[in-house]
């Protein structure tokens, strides 16, 4: 699962780009201390995840309107190919859904991933 400087490069200008849906899912997934942490824009081989949890294998994606046309959506499929290649969950959010609900939706990733890491112990 080892990246590129260039995917750790642009890991790195993301990071300091986040979206908005990006930046209100981060506010809430940084601040909680329940035994599981999040990493935002993690290189994943060529690719860079939205959201990265390593104890429970879990990559969560933040889907906006772009995501919804034929060559993205074949991007995505391979994208997912990928990661599920390597073990990993992929887990993609609608950015519509995280704009209406932050908490809601920042929550529902983490049930996803505490499921996840208790099924991995």
């Amino acid at each position: 699962m080892r990246s590129s400087s260039q995917t750790h490069g642009r890991a790195r200008r993301l990071r300091r780009a986040l979206s908005p849906p990006e930046v209100l899912i981060w506010v809430r997934l940084r601040s909680r201390d329940q035994g599981l942490s999040f990493r935002r824009q993690h290189p994943v081989g060529p690719y860079v995840a939205d959201f990265y949890c390593a104890a429970a294998k879990l990559v969560v994606e933040i889907d906006g309107a772009s995501h919804s046309e034929a060559a993205q959506e074949a991007h995505d499929a391979r994208r997912d190919a990928y990661m599920l290649g390597l073990g990993l969950t992929v887990l993609r959010v609608p950015a519509a859904e995280v704009m209406a609900d932050p908490d809601g939706a920042a929550q529902g990733m983490w049930d996803v991933a505490a499921a996840l890491a208790a099924r991995k112990r």
